[in-house]
């Protein structure tokens, strides 16, 4: 493992799916710090999904196509390396977590990445109890993985790519099919894995309501750009037209702030969640 500050890094980095005639992704140059949390957004079809298969390898790998620049990952070069190699520093929990659930139990499904690193025993058993026990499955471990609810899913999903103990995790919009409170534990169980291990978490989301609260910056993409990188609260405060014009679903206590402002109602930044918002208003009242 690379001992750089940098997980990622991309220089110059674009690709063009073969058979299209505009690439999906173009000029994106960017670096992610070992245990950031970072929000990915943008519109759809703006090349987000893109961007993740060229960290975790399936670009090139998988999918035909001109690629070009450079990327690197926990200092290795995508282009270099195979997935299964790759696999074992960055993570990647997809959109659908029945996309990546086979096995006939629970613990099985864990168990499959380890298995597959050649581990013995019991590494491979201490993995998967630790994996377990972080993602609060060990109770489902002798179910099947269609027995479970959505969030179950996303949890045991979540419990197979950190029994593989990457340097980074990729959640694919985590929320997408889950109720808000199950949402909220997974994007606080994925901020506790970043304090408690130091795993860079990148989440890709167009809804920000959730994220907003764990995430310390953004990332916007259109038309297969980076047209945005800093501190989330900044950007929300400054790019609060751009991202809405984008269509992106920024905080709704954001959108009432921002009117609120535009009508001199309130001063000051626009929050990013409900508990910055009421603490703002709190201190303006004097209470």
């Amino acid at each position: 493992m690379s001992g750089s500050s940098e997980i990622i890094r991309a220089e110059r980095l674009g690709f063009k799916y073969a058979g299209t005639d505009k690439p999906a992704i173009q000029n994106v140059s960017l670096s992610i710090g070992r245990g950031e949390f970072v929000l990915l957004t943008g519109p759809s079809g703006c090349g987000k999904s893109t961007l993740c298969r060229c960290l975790n390898g399936l670009i090139p790998n998988f999918y035909q196509g001109e690629i070009s620049g450079d990327i690197m990952v926990d200092g290795l070069s995508t282009s270099k390396q195979l997935t299964s190699e790759l696999s074992r520093h960055i993570g990647y929990v997809f959109q659908n977590p029945e996309n990546q659930l086979f096995a006939l139990t629970v613990e099985k499904d864990i168990a499959f990445g380890p298995e597959n690193l050649g581990l013995s025993r019991a590494e491979i058993r201490s993995r998967v109890d630790s994996a377990m026990h972080v993602t609060n499955t060990v109770g489902l471990k002798d179910l099947a993985p269609y027995e479970l609810s959505g969030g179950q899913q996303q949890r045991v999903a979540l419990a197979g790519v950190l029994a593989m103990q990457p340097s980074m995790i990729v959640l694919d919009e985590p929320t997408s099919f889950l109720d808000p409170k199950t949402a909220e534990e997974i994007m606080s169980a994925a901020e506790q894995l970043r304090q408690d291990q130091g795993i860079t978490i990148l989440v890709v989301e167009h809804r920000l309501d959730l994220v907003a609260r764990y995430a310390k910056r953004i990332i916007v993409m259109n038309k297969g750009e980076v047209v945005a990188d800093g501190g989330l609260e900044e950007t929300l405060d400054t790019q609060f037209e751009m991202l809405t014009g984008l269509g992106v679903g920024v905080p709704r206590v954001s959108l009432l702030w921002a009117m609120l402002r535009r009508d001199g109602f309130v001063t000051g930044r626009v929050p990013t969640h409900v508990e910055e918002a009421a603490d703002s208003l709190s201190k303006r009242l004097g209470n």
